[in-house]
């Protein structure tokens, strides 16, 4: 472990001068305690003098050309001298030089150096010997940075900074390499990459500051620790990490739960690859809960009879076990509805009701086996309707094609489809003529939680049942499985109705400990006159 440096380098690019000293200022007030100046932001000449009487903290100079990544516009020859004279400026104690100019570059005075490699379109086949190479240079850690195409390419980073002879920070970039900014710290690396200002663009798949104190505890992650997930595409609306790391602290679990993006139809391999880390634990979303069933080799009752699972544990011989936490989630759900709305009165049963379920995918197909088994009356649509009738077969109901989805009586409507979810948080599954007074609407949504679907039941006067009580039980069953501890339901109500409101969020310290934040989170500074570009690099 290197000595004096925090294990999150807080990433700052800026247009203006004047910008970089608000966010300098605001970072440290946040909790920075290393920091990282993007110079080739900068649209003028960078002005040390302005920058220095600000320095409260480590600083690394960094002045990134596009090849990389970055931003500078200028010559080659002019960038390396900026860095020369970041060097001997005294206004830092790091600077980031490319392995192709580092040997043109030499050490000077205490100022330690950061040898780097960036590959913005692969992981490149001789990416071994890449970083052998590295390694005869004069650095004090060497960094790799470069594009994942898959998991194994993660898997092959990881494995590469887990067997560094020096220190080393390797990750990959994007969506699918995302889980490697946090493992990196498992396997050695002495600090990650989080950028202050997530609208910079500063680099593909870069998580912010916010993101570590709000939902990733990186600095309790050990070698020991337990790695846990969850794997869909897309992953980045999901507030599964937030909630599952939340319970991990309280609960003293040595274990993290991260985003694991993987596209359609590649659930089995990234599985393989992953088995390598090892993942312990995943929960499973759209589009995989039916390949995750298929997959396991042993199955929990509900699973053989839905054919879907939204959960795979580990066992101790490698194989998983398939759970679905949608199946009795649920009804859970439905039933405590019913019964606050009866209060002292008789509780309605399922089976008394006419339920309409939108959707046949897999949370469709767990809902609408259990309801079955509840003996509730169906109706299943979907916009392909061999599949809306395949499963209507199976649970003995009827199915409806989509476009007539308007004509028929319902006690209650399950929208089990993605539309509503966020980003496309202006649209929904039904026209809104068909929702009347006393009707129950039940969205297995929950970001946002209050969908367009929910909020235009609100105002036409019926019942409404938002995903998030779905979302907190059947995670709850999952952390049972992943753990053995049943976590306290209260707990995680609480922890995601501080993570939804606008007003609070519920921040993990620095020491692992959690805490409740009561007030809003300081608002990111107010944009100057650029805009953020993706597709840089750290």
């Amino acid at each position: 472990m290197l000595s004096g440096v925090d294990r999150v380098l807080v990433v700052i690019g800026r247009t203006r001068h004047k910008m970089v000293v608000v966010e300098l200022q605001e970072a440290v007030k946040r909790g920075a305690k290393f920091i990282e100046l993007r110079l080739d932001f900068l649209a003028k000449a960078v002005d040390f003098k302005r920058l220095t009487p600000y320095k409260q903290c480590p600083w690394v100079a960094t002045l990134r050309r596009p090849a990389d990544g970055g931003r500078f516009g200028g010559t080659e020859q002019e960038r390396q001298i900026i860095l020369r004279q970041a060097i001997v400026s005294g206004a830092f104690e790091w600077v980031d030089l490319e392995t192709d100019i580092a040997t043109t570059i030499p050490r000077f005075g205490p100022v330690k150096r950061i040898i780097s490699y960036h590959n913005l379109t692969e992981t490149p086949a001789d990416l071994e010997g890449i970083y052998t190479n590295m390694l005869r240079q004069d650095g004090d850690v060497y960094k790799i940075a470069v594009s994942a195409q898959s998991p194994a390419d993660v898997v092959r980073v990881l494995k590469l900074q887990q067997s560094a002879p020096k220190p080393t920070v390797a990750f990959c970039m994007g969506d699918i390499g995302q889980p490697s900014r946090f493992l990196a710290l498992k396997y050695g690396a002495p600090f990650v990459y989080a950028a202050f200002n997530k609208e910079r663009g500063i680099a593909p798949g870069l998580p912010s500051m916010e993101d570590f104190r709000t939902t990733y505890p990186v600095r309790s992650i050990k070698p020991d620790t337990r790695v846990f997930g969850i794997v869909g595409d897309p992953v980045g609306h999901s507030f599964s990490p937030l909630l599952h790391n939340h319970l991990f602290q309280r609960l003293k679990e040595n274990a993290i739960y991260l985003p694991f993006r993987v596209p359609r139809g590649q659930l089995p391999q990234a599985v393989e690859a992953y088995d390598n880390l090892p993942v312990s634990g995943y929960s499973v979303t759209i589009p995989h809960k039916e390949a995750a069933a298929q997959l396991a080799r042993e199955k929990e009752p509900n699973v053989e009879v839905t054919r879907a699972a939204n959960t795979l544990v580990r066992r101790d011989d490698g194989r998983f076990i398939a759970a679905n936490t949608d199946y009795t989630a649920a009804v859970e759900s439905l039933k405590a509805f019913l019964a606050e709305r009866a209060k002292d009165g008789p509780v309605t049963q399922l089976s008394q009701l006419v339920i309409l379920i939108l959707g046949a995918g897999g949370a469709a197909r767990a809902i609408a086996h259990a309801l079955h088994r509840e003996g509730a009356q169906l109706t299943i649509t979907g916009r392909t309707y061999e599949r809306a009738h395949s499963l209507a077969e199976e649970v003995k109901c009827k199915a409806l094609d989509w476009h007539a989805r308007h004509s028929v009586y319902f006690d209650v409507l399950i929208n089990c489809t993605p539309v509503g979810m966020h980003p496309n948080v202006d649209e929904a599954p039904i026209h809104f003529s068909v929702l009347k007074p006393g009707v129950t609407v039940f969205d297995t949504i929950y970001t946002p939680e209050t969908t367009l679907l929910i909020r235009e039941a609100k105002l036409r006067g019926c019942d409404t049942i938002t995903g998030v009580d779905m979302f907190v039980r059947q995670a709850a069953r999952q952390f049972e499985l992943f753990t053995g501890h049943e976590p306290p339901l209260e707990l995680m109500r609480d922890i995601m109705r501080r993570a939804l409101s606008p007003l609070t969020k519920a921040l993990v310290q620095a020491d692992g400990e959690a805490e409740e934040a009561k007030e809003a989170a300081p608002k990111e500074p107010a944009p100057d006159d650029e805009h953020g570009l993706a597709g840089g690099a750290d």
